[in-house]
């Protein structure tokens, strides 16, 4: 493949989990948009990004990461390689971030970035709520 095109993020969702149905298809479980906290700190066993990218062409390495409220350091981080063969190809990636630990209320950002180049940032508010008793 000599010609390269960047990709377009077709879509991104922070969730749960990824079930990989009997069809081939993909169900998205616990869509998250924000995180409501009765203690923290606070642990995942696994939190997931599902991305999907189309409109490109070439060998891409998708870097994901969760970044810290104060000084966006990151405090989870995955990385995969992945190719579109033809402008019509698409390819879904699903990053799994493995015991996050999330240390303190306050907005988290969650970052996507292909080949080095920033593609998506979007706000993981963390909230402190009281129980319900």
């Amino acid at each position: 493949m000599s010609e390269m095109i960047l990709p377009d993020l077709q879509a991104c969702v922070l969730c749960e989990d990824v079930r990989q149905e009997a069809s081939g298809q993909q169900t998205l479980i616990g869509i998250i948009g924000m995180i409501p906290a009765p203690v923290l700190p606070l642990g995942f066993f696994k939190l997931c990004l599902w991305t999907r990218w189309c409109g490109g062409i070439g060998q891409f390495v998708q870097r994901s990461a969760i970044l810290s409220p104060e000084d966006e350091t990151p405090i989870a981080e995955s990385e995969v390689e992945f190719q579109l063969p033809s402008l019509d190809a698409h390819a879904t990636n699903v990053h799994v971030f493995g015991g996050l630990q999330i240390p303190t209320p306050g907005v988290y950002t969650v970052e996507v970035k292909i080949d080095g180049e920033l593609r998506l940032r979007f706000p993981l508010p963390v909230l402190h709520v009281q129980p319900h008793n």
